[in-house]
């Protein structure tokens, strides 16, 4: 774990993050099939810039769970809790069947022993029936609550919102479970800026910290987690860029495979031991009894079973316990790491074959693979290893990263990357590529079909994300239609085709423009876009019209005869400023306009421009309309069916809300009853402050809201809550305020009086050092020092006369009050800076001499009578005037200043 941290320490070095602004911050969230994780990336100061958000229960990883107990929602952890006792209400693998068939789904249910009140909605999908047998949910508000769980979760850790966020998926997660999940992020409230493939996330962990500029290297990431398995191959490599005037070295990676099976995980070695257990329980038990159909005994038995799996992964035997299991049966047995090795036989062989074909399609040899970093919770158990080095031929795996967290961590580089308010100074190029294959294909009246028709839109790992579009020549609307490429299919997908829609206009648009004359025949373009999701979208289709016809244009070469009149005294030789155009006639460049006016010309006027028709092109685009005719339940919540559930989930969050106050309420009052009464039998200063009286009919206030607290204030609201410890503190405020002033009275009266003492001092020193200080502030000191000095004998003499049991006379927050004031005030005194002193500067004695001779030639240019010599130099260049009051001025008085 040490290590772990270190590594993780270093790459928070090495990133070295920029923020705009300050506050802002994303986050990460890994969906699994049983549990989330969730990462932040925020520079708040005080908190690393990368860091995982722990829920509730200070745990890094929050179950994937939803429950309805009493018409009570609960999330994560506190849904965890009902398990084991209410099993039929605590819904699990949420993200598995999102975008699933319901026949998909029940199988599921069934395998796992997951006793689920599931019914089949509309779509064709799955919709799952609370405890009140009346409301259904659909997949995506499930899993829309769990995304909402781990996106407070993140506001919760970083003390900011966070709605921006990117969310990995399995690679073989298909269109329906894509779109499916972005919905649900959407009815979440989250800003999703992109799904990743979890392997590229964890590629961005593996890379973001290394150099690839010496060597590019192939590495396998190899996961297994709760469900599935998958291998991807992934090429690091770098590349020369310009970046401020100097070449770097950029560092790349591009994801050139995976290959996955999406129904083998550690829930399948899980499902082994209890099968084994559940048959050794049956046969103790005898009489018939099967476990198998008690969901309570079964949910019991696969939490100790996941325990057993857990201690096995470090020890050669483990032992199982389960108290109660059936019929007050409690179950105790003990299984050997040989045994579980064996019972998952077939497991073994088949978690090679992800890697298997991997190597297979890639082409590539054992020996040319740098490195396989095992990911994934399932990747701990010894044989699964120990089989994966058998097959690579190495005697150790690649354990670099946190199997349970690289993915995550990775997932968050890729939303700081692409977030607006924070920046990357590492940077590390990804190329990710589509699982999947795509083809496009189109139907309707006249279409034959051919290669035209039917085409491969996107090919197996085309970069994402891309946009592509595709031309048919045809006059008439039709349907298009997209499909997985080949035979591989999504889990629970039976056809390949996954959206449909109709392209409409393209028959009116060619019965309007057929008349025209048509250059070329009608056509029209589709539109594609891959997204960075992997989520192909038709956008658009345009009708391509190209029409050709005869327009008036200016003609380009026009004889001298038509366009110009000639000069009577034109000769060859005047053609010596004319351009000859293409039928030898010479066109002079000034339009035939001689140098010499003709009046005949002026007369005529300006000739008409020359025109001939000019056979050209024009083409035409013509937007179409489309409509998705998508069926089954793959296409998403509709308009209206959406946002009923968004007001569903409101609604649920709200009262969330009021169940989270009324909690704290009610253990604010509890807490205010337990410390109230403890005080009471402590504290013998009580007796000092409060009359045995007041005490008496104080505890009988306590006794009576306590009673009503655990029998009629069991199901109370918030407000009940409230009101009773108001009441309460009503009460027990003043007692408290009289035994808290008790010592804390005296203690500011005696600070107060020693300030008093200290301000003298501060005066005296003013008065003597500080001489510059206003007067009159120091006066307003001294007289503010004196009335609280007045008014403290005052006060405390009436506090002697008090009763210790009455309200006091005055408290320390009054005294510590004046204090303050008395310290602002001289705090703004003490900071008069002192005056500088103000510096005359003396007058040269050059300047005096230049101001003297200045003033001398003003007064005799005054008075002298010399106006010709005058009139003379205002005749001069203005240039030798100024030279001439130059050299007067700086001419010198007498030859002692020559040197000058």
């Amino acid at each position: 774990m040490a290590s772990i941290l270190m590594k993780f320490g270093s790459l928070l070095f090495v990133l070295s993050l920029i923020v705009y602004p300050s506050d802002s911050a994303v986050s990460s969230i890994d969906l699994g099939s049983e549990s989330v994780k969730v990462a932040v990336v925020n520079l708040k100061p005080g908190q690393s810039p990368i860091s995982i958000a722990i829920n509730e229960m200070s745990k890094r990883k929050s179950p994937a769970l939803v429950s309805f107990q009493s018409g009570t929602r609960l999330l994560g952890e506190e849904a965890a809790g009902l398990v084991a006792r209410y099993p039929n209400k605590v819904f699990s693998q949420i993200r598995d069947m999102v975008g699933k068939p319901y026949n998909y789904t029940k199988s599921l249910t069934d395998s796992l022993y997951l006793p689920f009140d599931i019914v089949e909605d509309p779509r064709g999908a799955v919709g799952f029936k609370t405890d009140d047998n009346v409301t259904v949910y659909s997949v995506e508000e499930l899993l829309a609550m769990i995304l909402a769980y781990a996106s407070n979760l993140a506001e919760f850790h970083s003390k900011v919102k966070v709605k921006d966020a990117v969310i990995s998926v399995p690679p073989y997660f298909g269109q329906a479970e894509r779109r499916a999940l972005l919905q649900a992020a959407q009815l979440a409230g989250i800003n999703v800026l992109s799904l990743i493939n979890e392997h590229s996330g964890a590629a961005l962990q593996y890379g973001i910290d290394k150099k690839f500029s010496n060597e590019s290297r192939h590495v396998i990431f190899y996961d297994m987690g709760s469900s599935n398995t998958y291998a991807a191959l992934v090429y690091f490599s770098s590349y020369n860029a310009k970046e401020y005037g100097k070449t770097v070295s950029v560092n790349q990676f591009q994801v050139k495979d995976v290959r996955w099976d999406p129904e083998l995980g550690g829930q399948n070695m899980e499902l082994r031991l209890v099968e084994y257990f559940a048959d050794e329980f049956n046969k103790q038990v005898g009489n018939g009894v099967d476990v198998r159909k008690h969901p309570k005994a079964m949910a019991k038995l696969k939490k100790q079973v996941k325990r057993t799996k857990e201690i096995l992964s470090a020890n050669t035997a483990a032992p199982i316990s389960v108290e109660s299991l059936y019929d007050d049966r409690d179950f105790r047995s003990t299984i050997t790491r040989e045994k579980f090795e064996e019972l998952c036989e077939d497991l073994w062989e088949n978690s090679l074959l992800p890697v298997k074909d991997l190597l297979k399609h890639s082409g590539l040899m054992l020996d040319d693979i740098y490195a396989v970093e095992l990911i994934g919770g399932a990747t701990r158990v010894p044989k699964l290893q120990a089989k994966l080095q058998e097959f690579l031929g190495r005697k150790e795996l690649d354990k670099h990263l946190d199997a349970d967290e690289a993915i995550v961590l990775g997932a968050a580089l890729h939303a700081a990357n692409l977030s607006d308010g924070i920046k990357l100074n590492r940077k590390l190029g990804m190329i990710d590529g589509s699982p999947y294959g795509f083809i496009v294909e189109l139907d309707g009246p006249d279409l034959v079909k051919d290669e035209s028709t039917r085409q491969v839109l996107v090919p197996r790992m085309k970069k994402l994300p891309s946009k592509m579009y595709r031309s048919v020549v045809h006059n008439k609307d039709f349907e298009v239609s997209l499909a997985y490429e080949n035979d591989l299919l999504p889990p629970g997908v039976s056809a390949p085709v996954f959206a449909q829609f109709a392209v409409s206009g393209l028959t009116d648009t060619s019965e309007k423009y057929s008349t025209r004359n048509l250059s070329s025949p009608i056509k029209a373009t589709l539109h594609f876009s891959l997204s960075r999701s992997g989520i192909l979208t038709f956008d658009r289709a345009d009708a391509v019209i190209e029409i050709s016809e005869w327009v008036d244009v200016p003609r380009k070469n026009v004889s001298v005869e038509n366009s110009t009149i000639a000069s009577p005294n034109a000769t060859l030789e005047d053609s010596g400023n004319s351009s000859e155009g293409k039928d030898g006639t010479a066109i002079p460049e000034n339009g035939g306009v001689g140098n010499a006016s003709n009046p005949s010309t002026e007369e005529q006027g300006a000739p008409e421009l020359a025109t001939e028709k000019k056979l050209k092109k024009r083409t035409f685009r013509i937007p179409l309309k489309i409509v998705e005719k998508t069926v089954g339940p793959g296409i998403p919540l509709s308009k209206e069916s959406f946002a009923e559930a968004k007001s569903k989930l409101e609604a649920l969050d709200k009262k969330d809300a009021e169940r989270r106050r009324t909690a704290e309420l009610k253990n604010n009052l509890e807490g205010y009853i337990y410390a109230t009464k403890e005080k009471f039998e402590t504290s013998n200063e009580l007796e000092q402050i409060c009359t045995s009286e007041e005490r008496q009919a104080f505890n009988e206030k306590l006794d009576e809201v306590q009673d009503w607290l655990y029998m009629d204030g069991e199901d109370a609201s918030a407000t009940e809550f409230q009101e009773r410890l108001d009441m309460l503190k009503g009460f027990g405020d003043p007692i408290f305020l009289r035994l808290k002033e008790l010592t804390a009275r005296p203690q500011a009266v005696g600070a107060a009086r020693k300030y008093l003492l200290d301000l003298q001092t501060i005066i005296e020193n003013w008065e003597t050092r500080k001489p510059w200080l206003p007067k009159e502030r120091i006066q307003e000191v001294k007289s503010e020092s004196n009335k609280f000095t007045i008014w403290l004998d005052e006060k405390e003499a009436e506090q002697k006369k008090n009763s210790a049991s009455s309200p006091p006379v005055f408290t320390s927050e009054d005294v510590y009050s004046k204090v303050l004031n008395i310290q602002d005030k001289v705090a703004s005194i003490d900071k008069i800076p002192k005056p500088k002193p103000k510096i005359e500067k003396p007058l040269n004695e050059s300047d005096s001499s230049k101001e003297d001779t200045k003033s001398s030639n003003s007064t005799t240019d005054e008075s002298s009578p010399q106006g010709d010599q005058s009139s003379k130099d205002s005749e001069k260049p203005a240039s030798e005037n100024a030279e001439s009051e130059s050299e007067s001025e700086s001419q010198p008085e007498s030859n002692e200043h020559d040197e000058l």
